[in-house]
């Protein structure tokens, strides 16, 4: 019956969400890169966005729990249709972990399970537990996540006190540094694959060195190639907007083809594009042998396309007409 209950409560503040998101708005498309201020969570920071872009549609590339701060990319319009490569980019993270205290949630805003005072972690027993996290890792996501059990994310559930058998899920850190080590406060920087909970990680290492430890501090400053440093507060943007107008946010949008650099690009003539519009697949000289590919008519971004089984150029994911 429990179940049931969050899934219903779930269920009508998807439909309030709903309905307040309709409405006409601008058809703009492109890229914002946000650095979200700590205690907001990823959808009020974007609705935030999207309304003072008074943007028809909007949406962001995985989220950043309401204590982290950083790189957040919100997408609008047809840029939405790149978004998952975004999300399925690796992410780079300075990350403040506190050792001697264990809570249910991973970080400083959970509820504290273990209680540690006294604490004998040495430097080098520190970097060898780290050392081994790094690779091909296994991690059980937590119960406060968005991941989705029924259509519900987790930490609805977790707010309510059921808790959901998860399965271990394989991710990849690929590299942690470790910045700094003082009186049982841990500064590391880590870079890793989608879907790593850096929470979970630093509960597994809290677990690993016997002390127990949980996140106080978590900063994204980078997801794919895109850095902070390219990065606008919401501060920023509000500011922006009052001295310059709509017009001076346009210009800070990020042509939608900029988050796929890493896909080859392909020229088409009118012709071969329209065919390609039509979702029919083309042969074309001097294209790479397999994978995903940025397609162009002349020199305008149409959308994504796919080298098939049989060599040709088949649409994959194609931007709306009008915005070509």
């Amino acid at each position: 019956m429990l179940i049931e209950s969050v899934n219903q409560e779930a269920n009508k503040e998807e439909n309030i969400e709903m309905v307040r998101q309709r409405g006409n708005g601008r058809s703009i498309n492109g890229i914002i890169f946000l650095d979200k201020t700590a205690g907001q969570s990823s959808n009020y920071a974007l609705q935030r966005v999207k309304r003072l872009l008074n943007a028809k549609k909007a949406g962001h590339t995985g989220s950043l729990d309401p204590l982290a701060t950083g790189v957040l990319p919100l997408c609008f319009g047809e840029a939405t249709k790149v978004s998952q490569f975004l999300l399925e980019a690796d992410k780079r993270y300075l990350v403040k972990v506190v050792l001697g205290k264990r809570t249910d949630s991973g970080d400083s805003d959970g509820a504290t399970l273990k209680i540690q005072r006294q604490i004998n972690v040495e430097s080098e027993t520190l970097v060898a537990a780290l050392n081994k996290f790094e690779g091909v890792i296994q991690q059980l996501p937590p119960m406060y996540s968005a991941l989705k059990y029924k259509g519900v994310p987790l930490y609805k559930f977790a707010r309510k006190g059921v808790n959901i058998e998860r399965k271990l899920r394989s991710v990849t850190v690929r590299k942690i540094v470790l910045l700094n080590f003082e009186d049982n406060i841990v500064d590391i920087d880590v870079t890793c694959s989608k879907g790593t909970y850096i929470r979970t990680l630093a509960d597994d290492l809290g677990e690993e060195l016997g002390c127990g430890a949980h996140v106080s501090q978590l900063r994204r400053i980078q997801a794919g190639r895109f850095t902070i440093d390219g990065c606008r507060k919401l501060d920023d943007l509000e500011a922006i907007k009052e001295s310059g107008g709509l017009g001076a946010l346009d210009e800070l949008l990020i042509p939608m083809d900029q988050a796929i650099t890493e896909m080859p690009q392909v020229l088409l003539e009118r012709k071969t594009a329209k065919q390609i519009k039509s979702g029919q697949a083309v042969f074309l000289d001097e294209v790479p042998e397999n994978g995903l590919v940025r397609l162009y008519e002349e020199k305008s971004f149409i959308g994504i396309g796919v080298i098939n089984i049989e060599g040709k150029v088949a649409p994959r994911r194609l931007v709306a007409a009008e915005n070509v």
